[in-house]
């Protein structure tokens, strides 16, 4: 109550030093709120860790400030909020310039004819602005990260009446462009000032040099230097200084004396001149001599500029020389001669530069205290910059309410930390609310400020949202971070909104943008998963055509996706990409389409294109014409199977094992017997007729329902001393099941026991159920052990087959029945389902009991095992109780088999009637 009650304040409070007040009760009441949560911790946790010391609660409040607002009638207090920290960003930003700047991006963006000058002209004349130099400079310093716009208010300024261009406003520009690294539009800028005279001004030649000077090319500002001097030309102390600058920041070391010279004989030497002496000084880094000329500049009673103890403070402590670069701040704090502002400005940006932020922190509250010194904002967005990085929430909402009591104007910086810092915080709903009222400060978030905003969303199930905004930061100009774009990809693809992620791929890659693989890997994923395999291809082309190669992983995706769909000229197309692209398809994916293929029309024709394209790809061997062997076989198309055999022979290799036995399975699986026996009969002239062979023949006929042609060739490998498989065993005990020939599947056991071999689950499995089914399969058994020496396994056996018989009662000793079963052949989840069976008829508890055991011993009910209970259910007349697993049975992806389905069908007519 206490907490709800201090988060009310501020709805009738929403002056700035009242409102920081109450923000931070808020804030400090949900610290201690949160520190006696400690079911919070593991979330925290999650969260990372908040850095060194006692900031273990900080970690906890963001999660706890958000249940606070969320606490509010209708957001009341989220806009409340919102409010107050609008208010704030208001005092930092100037409506005007960002009116100026809404002018120029609409006429260059909105309009779909090219930019027309007159279009921004009449606008901007519309606004009555009265231009001088320092008007001029603040509108260039507000929006210089957009070059284009700043290049056109510069264009459209000096075409006004009255206002010419000055040296200072022409350095703006090149400053600007030279930060955005656009060297060569500079010099078209230079070249077209050159060509067209566009400013008639004395001092023309200056500004060209200060141009090239700005640009980093002081080498072509030295040529048009020596171009002036021989006209009789000359520059004035200014420029003199910019090209020195430039010389000095490209490290000409030697021209840098020469120019010191002209400007010596010239008598220009100010305090600009002693500055840049003492930064090729500390460029050079001889900081020892950098000091002694401070020094005897001090001595010989010259007027200082407090930029030169800045420059030498910060030279100190970037060579790790924090103590000395410390000394030299107090012995001159000490002399009183030059403003520290400045000195301690660049002291605390060292120390967080360099990570030392307590030692930042402790600076920055013992100058408060004795009024030494306020930091700048720009000290203070580095600070909160610092803190947000290393998740110390704590410090930076103290720095944020700070600039508040100090009425310190934010700027672009701070309005895109106090974003960040909201969102972190779990205050997305006050993040989202500054975002949408961006336009009135004039400002757009930068990257960051976009990638947590865009996180935050995420997080808060707010995908559509972040949707929206991520496509404004790519209008922006701004691309959010890759881990970002595959939170929100992620997002998307779990909700299955795959159009506007479909449209959110597409916008980035016409943008050159490059999200990571595995975003591209999951959208690909969902769209084949939700059947829109043609969408997914169309974004693999995309990355193709800007030449990004796909992932192993994409093209699996795709190729399965199109073997679903029926299409297999594509699937095989994407096979022969992918081996060009250098991944290696396994075996089964290449049978997987081969196999595709070879049901579509035309099959033929696309089934050998593919096996030629796959040869002019990599060395022929017999891997691969074994691959498309085993497709034809696999879709009864032997004929196909035996030219691939035969190709091979024709182009000089020689088949192997199993290249034979392939096309013997395919000859088997058509049920092509006696073109079967034929390649066998002619394949014993050239090679041994081996155990392996004499496996698949035996399987293979049992297959085509030929068990007695099968059980013939078991007998001859028999009576040649070869153990056949167990597969041979578990096929023919199969279908001697299935025909009733119980005397035979007792021989194969007795077999099976002789040579030593186990029981394995399919055999026991067949067992137990011809058990269920019928007597006969017991007194075939009881038969077979008269005069017979009985083994533990047979001894077990012979058990088993009693009890499922129905001569020993389940439901009793069902835990010893589980306990034998696994004695005699590991059980599987068809064991429990069998056994489950024996109990419905009788003890449908038991039958629970059984299913809650199978469980918790790993096992998985499948389709059989939710039927045999719901059929027990309705056997019994629990309607209600069988209906209710009906439905869990349902959610799971199971339908009822037709005996369960009738069952059900039966006694609704009964209950009818």
């Amino acid at each position: 109550m206490l907490l709800l009650h201090r988060v009310a304040r501020v709805k009738s409070k929403t002056k700035n030093g009242i409102f920081v007040s109450s923000f931070k009760d808020i804030f400090n009441d949900a610290l201690v709120s949160a520190s006696l949560c400690p079911n919070l911790h593991s979330v925290s946790s999650a969260a990372g860790t908040s850095g060194n010391g006692n900031r273990d609660i900080p970690r906890f409040f963001p999660w706890k400030i958000a249940s606070t607002l969320s606490a509010g009638a209708d957001g009341m207090i989220t806009k409340e909020v919102a409010s107050s920290f609008k208010e704030w960003f208001k005092s930092g930003s100037n409506p005007l310039y960002g009116k100026i700047f809404q002018i120029l991006r609409g006429a260059r963006d909105d309009q779909e004819i090219p930019y027309r000058p007159s279009a921004a002209d009449l606008a901007l004349s519309r606004l009555g602005l009265r231009l001088n130099e320092s008007f001029v400079l603040d509108v260039l310093r507000f929006g210089s990260k957009d070059v284009l716009s700043c290049l056109k208010f510069f264009d459209w300024a000096g075409r006004q009446e009255r206002f010419f261009h000055t040296r200072a406003t022409f350095n703006a520009i090149l400053k600007i462009l030279s930060k955005a690294k656009l060297v060569s539009l500079m010099f078209d800028f230079l070249e077209n000032c050159v060509q067209h005279k566009l400013y008639h001004m004395p001092c023309f030649y200056n500004i060209l040099v200060m141009g090239y000077a700005a640009a980093g090319k002081p080498i072509f500002a030295l040529h048009l230097f020596g171009k002036m001097r021989f006209q009789g030309l000359d520059l004035d102390p200014f420029s003199y200084h910019v090209l020195l600058n430039s010389l000095v920041e490209e490290n000409c070391f030697d021209a840098v004396n020469v120019i010191i010279k002209q400007i010596t004989l010239r008598g220009f030497v100010n305090e600009i001149t002693h500055y840049l002496m003492l930064k090729s000084f500390c460029k050079q880094n001889q900081l020892d001599e950098a000091e002694t000329f401070l020094h005897d500049l001090v001595d010989s009673g010259k007027k200082l500029n407090g930029r030169m103890l800045d420059l030498l403070v910060g030279a100190f402590c970037q060579s790790g020389n924090f103590e000395r670069a410390w000394k030299l701040v107090e012995w001159f704090r000490d002399l009183q001669i030059v403003s520290m502002e400045h000195v301690y400005g660049v002291w605390i940006t060292e120390l967080i530069r360099a990570g030392k932020l307590e030692s930042a922190l402790q600076f920055l509250n013992s100058s408060k205290l004795d009024g030494r010194y306020i930091p700048d904002v720009f000290r203070y967005n580095m600070l909160i910059h610092r803190l947000l990085r290393e998740n110390r929430l704590q410090e930076v909402f103290d720095l944020l309410t700070e600039m508040m009591d100090q009425h310190i104007s934010p700027d672009k910086v701070t309005m895109d930390a106090a974003m960040c810092f909201l969102c972190k915080a779990g205050m997305v709903e006050v993040a989202l609310e500054l975002y949408n009222s961006n336009f009135e400060f004039g400002i757009s978030p930068n990257t960051m400020a976009y990638n947590y905003l865009i996180n935050a969303l995420c997080r808060d199930g707010s995908t559509d949202e972040a949707y929206r905004i991520l496509k404004c930061s790519i209008y922006e100009g701004y691309f959010p971070g890759k881990k970002t774009f595959s939170i929100l990809a992620s997002a998307l693809c779990r909700e299955g909104k795959l159009d506007k992620m479909k449209e959110l791929v597409i916008f980035a890659l016409e943008r050159n943008c490059m999200p990571n693989d595995s975003t591209y890997d999951k959208f690909i994923y969902a769209l084949c998963r939700a059947r829109r395999v043609e969408d997914g291809y169309l974004i693999h082309c995309e990355l193709n055509r800007i030449n990004v190669v796909a992932t192993r992983s994409t093209y699996f995706v795709l190729i399965e996706g199109f073997i679903k769909s029926g299409r297999g000229d594509i699937a095989a197309r994407l096979l022969i990409e992918m081996l060009e692209k250098g991944h290696n398809p396994p075996r089964g994916l290449f049978r997987s389409v081969i196999l595709c293929l070879i049901e579509m029309e035309n099959m033929e024709k696309q089934f050998f294109n593919l096996l030629e394209l796959q040869l002019s790809c990599q060395e022929p061997n017999s891997e691969v014409y074994n691959n498309f062997i085993y497709a034809a076989g696999r879709a009864k198309k032997p004929e196909l199977a035996n030219e691939v055999y035969h190709m091979m022979l024709r182009n000089g290799i020689q088949p192997n094992l199993s290249s034979d036995i392939l096309l013997l399975r395919g000859y088997l699986y058509s049920e092509r017997i006696s073109d079967a026996l034929i390649f066998l009969s002619n394949l014993s002239q050239t090679r041994t007729i081996g155990r392996k062979i004499s496996n698949v023949v035996v399987v293979g006929l049992c297959k085509a329902n030929k068990t007695n042609l099968a059980f013939d060739f078991w007998k001859h490998l028999r009576d040649k001393g070869t153990v056949p498989s167990i597969e041979c065993y578990e096929e023919l005990a199969k279908h001697f099941c299935q025909n009733e020939r119980y005397d035979a599947v007792v021989n194969l056991l007795n077999d099976l026991d002789k040579v030593g071999r186990p029981l394995t689950s399919f055999l026991g499995n067949v067992l137990l159920y011809s058990s269920l089914k019928t007597q006969k399969l017991y007194k075939a058994w009881v038969n077979s052990r008269v005069g017979q020496v009985e083994t533990s396994q047979s001894s077990m056996l012979g058990l088993l087959i009693k009890a499922f018989s129905g001569h020993i009662r389940v439901s009793q000793s069902i835990k010893n029945l589980e306990e034998a079963i696994a004695k005699c052949f590991p059980l599987d989840i068809y064991t429990y389902n069998l056994l489950l069976r024996t109990l419905i008829t009788s003890d449908m508890e038991r039958a629970f009991e059984l299913f809650d055991r199978l469980c918790e011993k790993g096992y998985v009910p499948n389709k059989w095992t939710y039927d045999i209970l719901v059929h027990g259910l309705f056997k019994q007349g629990r309607t209600v109780e069988a209906k209710r697993l009906l439905e869990i049975m349902h959610k799971k992806g199971f339908s009822l088999t037709e005996c369960t389905q009738a069952l059900i069908l039966s006694n609704s007519v009964h209950m009818r009637s």
